[in-house]
């Protein structure tokens, strides 16, 4: 049994979950982790901040289900001491009235909320809002004949559907876009773009409490389980944050795999057929939460073969669960008719019901309209100089150039635009 708290002479050298090593293959430097420690190993975080990174599908699967002894509240991390007030993790751990840091009843009554908002979301109507936006967007660059699917499509796609079940003006949305995504890098300006974000749904917030409409924030302020405006606040960060980003995420990483993977080539010029399968089996292969930070032990334990302490830092590593080999012995198998991962979490605090159904409403609608409107796309690039952003948690790529026929777009009635509010 590894001890990481012995001393250094004594104890195998934690392995750096940040730096050029993670960012050229991080599934190489998983799988090297996972052999070198098996299933739960000793890292280091930005700053050298320990922290265990969980691996094994079975141990991810036992902490996330075991919340007496893996706890959510990172106050009580034993590492506090060493955390500088710049460290880029911060906005990861810094205790607030969240639901993503409560836990037991408190935890319930919050995530309950969450899901009866989001329950309440018409998945049809969004559907159709979603293939609106993405025919928009389409119409920007169909004439061009290229385009950046990152920049100009998928990035754009789920916070313009969040705005919608908001009920935000959808002019306000652009630089809500860049500030959660940068508040997800987290790079040095991760702090301050959370600040913004926090703003902007404060403003949100106070509009609902005076107008309220058929929206989640109004859902929230009258749900039954009297939230304060301050629980409200944080919470539709959370759900913000936990749908642009990621979702953007798979709908780039699933255009990629379609246009990299010869068994998808017919649905480029056949239309809709394979999206779903390509889309869970992104879940599998390149999903778009990668890790997650984390859970803490509430006590001395042991798991997978080490000794962890009261207060430890669990680094939930989604994506290696995924592609561990005890569970998936031929990970080139294919994942179809398979959901079985751990890409939304799992226990308590995993994404609440209904949210990964909602997430691939818009990823599929977005996919669907992109293969029916250009049927003939194509990458303007070989796929191996295709470049992922710079994220220990995220995995997304920096862009996705494409090229098509181009065509002529008619002008098109547009959606009537949401009603400013401030």
């Amino acid at each position: 049994m590894t001890d990481f708290h012995r001393s250094p002479e004594t104890a195998p050298a934690p392995i750096r979950l940040y730096g050029q090593q993670f960012q050229t293959d991080p599934a190489a430097l998983y799988a090297q982790i996972r052999q070198q420690f098996g299933p739960v190993a000793p890292v280091l975080l930005d700053g050298d901040l320990p922290a265990w990174f969980v691996s094994g599908y079975r141990e991810v699967h036992q902490v996330t289900s075991d919340s007496q002894l893996f706890g959510r509240d990172t106050r009580r991390w034993n590492a506090w001491p060493q955390v500088p007030g710049d460290w880029p993790l911060l906005p990861y751990v810094a205790h607030n009235a969240s639901v993503m840091f409560t836990e037991g009843p408190e935890h319930r009554r919050r995530a309950g909320a969450i899901s009866d908002a989001l329950a309440g979301v018409d998945q049809f109507e969004l559907g159709t809002h979603c293939e609106r936006i993405a025919d928009n967007l389409i119409d920007a660059f169909a004439g061009t004949g290229e385009a950046d699917l990152i920049a100009q499509y998928a990035t754009q796609i789920p916070l313009l559907a969040v705005a919608k079940m908001f009920g935000m003006p959808e002019s306000e949305t652009p630089d809500l876009v860049r500030d959660v995504a940068t508040s997800l890098d987290a790079g040095p300006d991760a702090m301050d773009a959370h600040l913004r974000v926090q703003a902007s749904m404060a403003r949100l917030l106070a509009h609902k409490r005076e107008v309220p409409g058929a929206d989640v924030p109004s859902q929230l302020l009258a749900h039954p389980s009297h939230l304060s405006d301050e629980e409200i606040l944080n919470d539709l960060i959370v759900v913000t944050a936990a749908a642009q980003q990621p979702t953007a995420n798979w709908i780039g990483n699933t255009i990629r795999l379609m246009l990299t993977d010869a068994r998808f080539a017919m649905t480029l010029s056949g239309g809709r057929g394979s999206v779903g399968q390509a889309l869970n089996e992104v879940l599998w292969q390149d999903t778009p939460t990668q890790n997650f930070i984390g859970r803490f032990a509430t006590r001395d334990t042991q798991l997978g073969n080490q000794r962890v302490r009261a207060g430890d830092l669990l680094i939930l590593g989604l994506a290696a669960a995924n592609a561990d080999p005890l569970v998936r012995p031929n990970a080139s198998a294919g994942s179809v008719g398979n959901q079985a991962h751990m890409s939304f979490g799992h226990g308590e605090h995993g994404c609440p019901y209904p949210a990964p159904e909602v997430a691939e409403v818009i990823a599929k609608k977005t996919v669907e309209v992109l293969l029916d409107r250009l049927p003939d796309l194509g990458l303007a690039v070989h796929a191996d100089s295709l470049a992922w952003r710079p994220s220990v948690w995220m995995r997304g790529l920096e862009s996705l150039p494409v090229t098509f026929t181009p065509i002529y777009v008619a002008a098109r009635t547009r959606e009537p635009a949401t009603p400013g509010m401030w």
